[in-house]
Order: C-alpha cells, then structure tokens, then sequence
C-alpha cells in the first residue's frame, strides 16, 4: 500500500501545493457561476499527525507547523493555515487535511468535487470523510482512467464550464509517470479545452524534470506557468529537496497572487542554500 500521503503530511511539498491549489480555487469563486475540481489521486482525505507513520518522519514539524509559529505571514499563506486550522481544535495541531477535504471545505453549495484514489483502503476512508456530502463524488480506481468518465463535468445535466483537474501522483515510477501525466493532460484539454490543470511534482535533482516541462509546453492551453520552491540545493538524488507546480491555464495574474509566499516560504521553511522560482513558460495572448 502507498502510504506516502501519510508519511510526509504537511510537509513543505505539501504546503506549496495545497497553498497553490486554494489560491486556484479561490479565483474560481470570484464568480458566482460553479467550478468543479478532479483530484486524480485524492488519497485518504486526512491524516492523523499522530499516526505511526508521520511520526517516523515528523515532516509536519518541518512544513506546516513551523509556519503556524510565525507571527505574520503573506495573505495567501494566512489562507491556507486558517484552512488547515479549521480541520483542528482551536490552538492545536492533530489533523493535516488533504487535498480533497481542502477542496471540499472551500467549496460553495454549487460546485462538484471527485476525488479519485486507487488504493482500497485509502478509498474506504475517502468515502467515508464524505459520506452525506452531495457535492462530493468519491470514484475507487485509477484517476487517469477517470478523466475520460468525468470530464467535461456536467451537474444536474448541465455542463460545468470552469474548474480545476489536480494531478498529485506517487512518482514511484518517475519516468513512467511523466509520460502518464503529459497524456492525461492531452485528453483532458481535448475533452475540456479551459480547464485549469495543476500537476504537483517532485525535485531531487531539477535537470530531471526540464525534459517533462518541455513536452508540456507542447500542449494546447493558453497560459502555463511553474512554482517551486527548494529547501535545501538540488544536489541529491536520494532525498527530496524541494516541489513544484505546474499550472497550465493559469488564472489572470495569478503570479502577483502567488508570488509573497515563496520568499516567506524559503525563509521559514528552507535550509542553507534553499530557493524559490516563479516562471511563466507561456502568456496568455
């Protein structure tokens, strides 16, 4: 079983990411119309900080706690603490929900969630976080294989036309996945060409990852961009130095919305040697 969600739950990949994926989610709700959200590897939906397996790592000491210790952060960090915050008692730090009960908790009454999770177990737990939640659609099976069933979304019969397909994929086979994400990414623009897509990936060593990045530039959307964030130099290839984002349909300006965070986020998170980038592979015309 994959319990890798487990393992490094709020760690810093996990606040980049999950800092990242609410902005997305926070610019579709600048309309009242609704957006729907696919989370391709949904995982279980929380995660005890208690739990055997965080406290092999205790990664959550080195992410999201640390920054629950800082007086004054960017608007945007401030966001995401106050979310995860709402997931526990008041002045205390037991759960890390995430990324579909993030979702979940930002959404409206009209906007649709599916999650997707292969594993049985974390599935189970998936839908019984969202047991009674009507605006949650929780699918056991492999969420590449899903894309074709769900997008274009449609609630009630009608289609939806804004939201947000979230790739956060184990990468225990690298290469293999790469090549799985840039061809569930070419069937969802063919399927649904103004979606917003956010691929979620891992750094070791960065030259690993420019050969993905420029196959993905050769897809059909109208803005792409990358966020990372490094906490220590990318000089091992047996640890995990830092993660970025790949946001491809981006939103409008969602640079200035994003960009406070990566200094805040390098200062408290990162190691000696650590560094952030913000770069926009393609504007949109």
């Amino acid at each position: 079983m994959n319990y890798r969600h487990a393992f490094h739950a709020g760690n810093h990949a996990d606040v980049l990411k999950h800092i990242v994926q609410l902005a997305l989610i926070d610019s579709f709700k600048r309309k009242d119309s609704p957006f729907f959200v696919l989370d391709t590897h949904a995982g279980r939906g929380r995660y005890l900080l208690a739990s055997e397996e965080s406290r092999k790592t205790l990664e959550a000491e080195d992410g999201v706690m640390k920054l629950m210790s800082q007086p004054k952060l960017p608007e945007v960090v401030e966001r995401y603490l106050k979310a995860v915050q709402a997931d526990n008692p008041v002045g205390a730090m037991i759960t890390y929900p995430g990324s579909p009960l993030l979702t979940a908790q930002a959404m409206r009454p009209q906007d649709r969630l599916a999650a997707c999770e292969l594993q049985p177990e974390e599935a189970a737990a998936l839908k019984k976080l969202f047991a009674g939640d009507a605006r949650v659609g929780v699918y056991e099976g492999d969420g590449y294989e899903k894309i074709r069933a769900l997008v274009p979304p449609k609630a009630n019969g009608a289609k939806i036309g804004r939201g947000l397909v979230l790739i956060d994929p184990p990468y225990e086979g690298q290469d293999a996945e790469y090549i799985r994400i840039l061809a569930a990414l070419k069937e969802t623009f063919e399927r649904w060409p103004q979606a917003t897509c956010a691929v979620w990936f891992p750094i070791k060593q960065r030259r690993t990852i420019l050969h993905f990045l420029r196959k993905a530039t050769a897809l059909p959307y109208k803005s792409a961009m990358t966020i990372e964030l490094l906490v220590r130099p990318d000089e091992s290839p047996l640890r995990l130095n830092g993660s970025g984002m790949l946001i491809l349909n981006a939103p409008f300006q969602f640079d200035r919305v994003i960009g406070p965070a990566l200094p805040a986020l390098k200062q408290h998170l990162g190691e000696p040697g650590a560094s952030t980038r913000l770069d926009w592979l393609k504007t949109a015309e």
